[in-house]
């Protein structure tokens, strides 16, 4: 058994865990690996609906273990220094883009310390929710080297250009009231709850069919960065024809109006 847990706490909700907490679950390149693993293993899951993705113990992740990450096997031996942190970094950058990628929405549920390579990978879900012991740390800062797995990108997206320069110049920290205010993440609840409000919100989504919920996702990707409203518009128009042409589509509005559930079958 590798360091990240991997259950269906519900029906249709793939849960990852994070699993080393005497370390703050701290990332190994074993644990990299590992979670880019379970996600292209996910994405092809026809009975995962959601991904629910949290970390044990007293922190959700304390991000890259410096003291202990092991060694990468993905990189070949006898590699200069440049061109070793070059590989490292085009594999971790997998991270956030799988999470991304994947038809299914990815919920994170954080709790306690949140920092280095941990704040990206929380920040990349489509939605985060905090237990009020949640603190985001961005120890990119603190240890005097630049940002990494789009951090830079996603961190605007969600704060603001103005707010994210200010977090992201002087590293302080973030507790999790503020983090809700600002809209680094969606909400804030009390630690006792945070896994009940995360498989709350996997089960409002999972009343949407599949491929509903895959192309709501794919256009809020991509048009957030559309060149225009034509092109938003356009990318709109063709996922409802998509939508709109499904078995489940049917079923959807057929459980609607007579007030029961739609029991989906992916066609």
């Amino acid at each position: 058994m590798g360091d990240i847990l991997r259950d269906m706490p519900v029906e249709g909700v793939c849960r990852l865990t994070l699993n080393r907490p005497d370390a703050l679950n701290s990332l190994t390149y074993a644990m990299y690996a590992e979670l880019i693993g379970h996600l292209e293993a996910v994405r092809y899951d026809h009975d995962v609906r959601v991904v629910l993705l949290t970390g044990a113990g007293r922190g959700f992740c304390a991000g890259h273990d410096i003291r202990g990450a092991g060694k990468p096997d993905w990189v070949p031996e006898g590699l200069g220094k440049a061109q070793f942190q070059q590989r490292v970094m085009a594999k971790l950058g997998q991270i956030p883009l799988l999470m991304r990628a994947l038809p299914q929405p990815v919920i994170c549920a954080v709790n306690g310390v949140t920092a280095g390579a941990g704040y990206p990978i929380a920040i990349a879900a489509d939605m985060t929710i905090a237990a009020r012991s949640a603190k985001f740390v961005n120890a990119f800062h603190n240890a005097g080297t630049g940002h990494e797995m789009g951090f830079s990108y996603l961190l605007p997206r969600l704060v603001g250009l103005q707010r994210a320069a200010e977090l992201m110049l002087t590293g302080r920290p973030v507790m999790a009231e503020e983090a809700e205010r600002i809209g680094l993440v969606l909400r804030c609840v009390e630690d006792d709850a945070l896994m009940e409000e995360a498989l709350k919100l996997a089960e409002a989504v999972m009343v949407n069919s599949p491929i509903g919920i895959a192309l709501t996702k794919s256009s809020l990707q991509f048009n957030v960065d559309a060149p225009s409203l034509e092109a938003a518009i356009e990318m709109e128009n063709r996922a409802i024809f998509m939508s709109q042409s499904t078995a489940d589509t049917a079923e959807k509005r057929a459980a609607f109006i007579e007030k029961r559930k739609p029991l989906f079958k992916g066609e």
